[in-house]
């Protein structure tokens, strides 16, 4: 969406990746000046998807881009509702799948019925927003929330680290044995 949206070419957001950029523009635009319909409404699943929402969001910047008279790869001057309405149904849509998710996992015993905890990790882990929604989905359900600080959620790499390091220090370890592990350097 960010690509979609042009927002290198912002004056607020040229140097920010693309999820950052959304979330900044989020913070003054209205998300109420536009809904966009959740995806995969007919399912009653865990699974997430964001590829109807996305072609939801590219035809409506298509239309705004049509009525304000500019081409694609220009700035529309919605551009900030857009960015608020489009972060609002993803946290929406994460939120109603991952509630169903914790039902599920109390429902089948797959929690412990005290001292549950959310856990929720990489890029999305970095949009506050996001993260304030689900640590209200967590409070509401008595789980505990635990996100690692923003600035590890965007290398998967660090996770990678930051998780053995965790076993580690649990004295899990990390592997039983290196035989038969093959990596190839780039």
């Amino acid at each position: 969406v960010a690509r979609r949206l042009s927002l290198r070419k912002h004056p607020e957001c040229h140097s920010m990746a693309g999820g950052k950029a959304i979330e900044h523009l989020a913070q003054t635009g209205n998300q109420e000046l536009l809904t966009f319909r959740l995806p995969m409404r007919q399912y009653r699943n865990c699974d997430f998807s964001f590829s109807g929402l996305q072609n939801l969001v590219y035809n409506t910047i298509v239309q705004k881009e049509k009525e304000e008279g500019i081409q694609e790869g220009e700035i529309l001057s919605c551009v900030k509702d857009v960015a608020a309405a489009v972060q609002h149904a993803v946290a929406v849509h994460i939120i109603q799948r991952t509630y169903r998710a914790m039902l599920f996992c109390i429902k089948n015993s797959i929690l412990p019925s005290k001292n549950a905890t959310l856990v929720v990790s990489g890029g999305v882990a970095s949009n506050q927003y996001i993260r304030k929604v689900l640590q209200n989905l967590a409070d509401a359900n008595d789980f505990a929330l635990l996100c690692p600080p923003p600035r590890l959620c965007t290398d998967n790499g660090v996770m990678i680290a930051w998780n053995g390091i965790e076993r580690l220090r649990a004295g899990l370890g990390v592997l039983d044995s290196t035989a038969g592990v093959r990596y190839e350097p780039r």
